[in-house]
C-alpha cells in the first residue's frame, strides 16, 4: 500500500511545484486517480505530461504498490 503523501513526494521529485490530489478508486490504495497540476507541463502535450508522471512513479509501479493509475495532468491556468 502507498499513501497519498508518498505519491506526492515522488511526483515532486520530478515536478517540484506540483499540486497532487490522490483518490483511491477501490479502497485498496493500489487503484488510484491522480491529478497533478504543475507549470512544468507548459508547452508539453498530454503524452509527455503522462510520461513525466509515470517517470516519477516508476518505483511504486514496478514494485506493485500501484496497480492501476488514472491520470489528469494540467497547468495552473487549466490547460
Amino acid at each position: 500500500m502507498i499513501t497519498p503523501q508518498t505519491i506526492t513526494d515522488y511526483v515532486r521529485q520530478v515536478l517540484a511545484d506540483a499540486q497532487v490530489t490522490v483518490t483511491d478508486r477501490t479502497g485498496t490504495m493500489d487503484h488510484l486517480n491522480v491529478r497533478v497540476v504543475s507549470d512544468g507541463f507548459k508547452g508539453k502535450n498530454l503524452l509527455d505530461r503522462h510520461r513525466l508522471i509515470y517517470q516519477a512513479l516508476d518505483e511504486p509501479l514496478k514494485d506493485g504498490r500501484i496497480h492501476a493509475l488514472e491520470l489528469t495532468a494540467e497547468t495552473t491556468d487549466g490547460s
